[in-house]
């Protein structure tokens, strides 16, 4: 069984991670692909005619042409206090890049017998895929009291950020005694992150992410008790809760 984060970019202005985990070992990764027709072809390469789950943090399903859907609007409510909200998500927004590439990259999984099942569970088989959120997730595994703030924003300097790269890398690495485990490799997670700017240090970001949610894929596999927030036909994330 494989389980595959996937940290997708809304614009194919930006390159997208991939993180691919088995026998609770961080195998493959790739940390700055193009196209989805690459990310897919990456997927479906690495993981060969085996069962998978691959656990995609972008909007899979999106129907409401402005505002926000209603998934995202009870995740923001249900992880306020842990300051762990989601963009609004909308077809507008979306298609100004011109597609909404989490339903494009469905559509490539769909072709390759995957199914869009938030409520795969252990001891099932299968290939399925599903939308997740890495910030609620974190805030759940981690049991954090507020999400970690290493993403660029305005006034948030890249010493704040650093210090925050620091504690998710230290967070990642005792997934390794959890249940399940992970265990990542070290020259990931010994990046010297001070000597990363800009571009490069995005990347990275993106892939830290892909890899807490291939462990998201793995942690509601395993357990079966995550939240499924929404429905498949409307839109939904699967998400650990505190």
């Amino acid at each position: 069984m494989f389980f595959v984060g996937v940290d997708l970019a809304w614009s194919p202005r930006n390159t997208s991670a991939v993180a691919i985990a088995r026998d609770n070992l961080l195998v493959k990764w790739a940390p700055a692909l193009g196209s989805v027709d690459e990310i897919a072809s990456y997927i479906l390469t690495a993981i060969g005619d085996a069962s998978a789950f691959v656990a995609i943090d972008a909007p899979l399903v999106v129907h409401n042409p402005s505002g926000s859907r209603e998934c995202d609007r009870r995740i923001a409510k249900l992880f306020r206090r842990y300051e762990a909200g989601v963009y609004p998500v909308n077809r507008s927004l979306l298609e100004r890049y011109g597609e909404v590439r989490g339903e494009r990259l469905a559509k490539l999984l769909e072709n390759a017998g995957f199914v869009n099942n938030p409520k795969l569970a252990a001891p099932e088989v299968g290939r399925a895929f599903a939308e997740v959120f890495p910030h609620s997730a974190m805030v759940a595994i981690f049991g954090l009291s507020k999400t970690l703030k290493y993403k660029a924003r305005p006034g948030r300097s890249y010493e704040q950020r650093y210090h925050e790269f620091r504690r998710y890398q230290e967070l990642l690495s005792s997934l390794g005694r959890a249940k399940p485990p992970l265990r990542v490799p070290e020259e990931i997670l010994e990046v010297e992150v001070e000597r990363l700017r800009g571009r490069a240090l995005k990347r990275y970001e993106d892939l830290l992410d892909a890899i807490t949610c291939a462990y998201v894929a793995s942690y509601c596999w395993h357990h079966g008790s995550c939240a499924v927030i929404g429905s498949v036909a409307e839109g939904y994330i699967l998400t650990p809760m505190p």
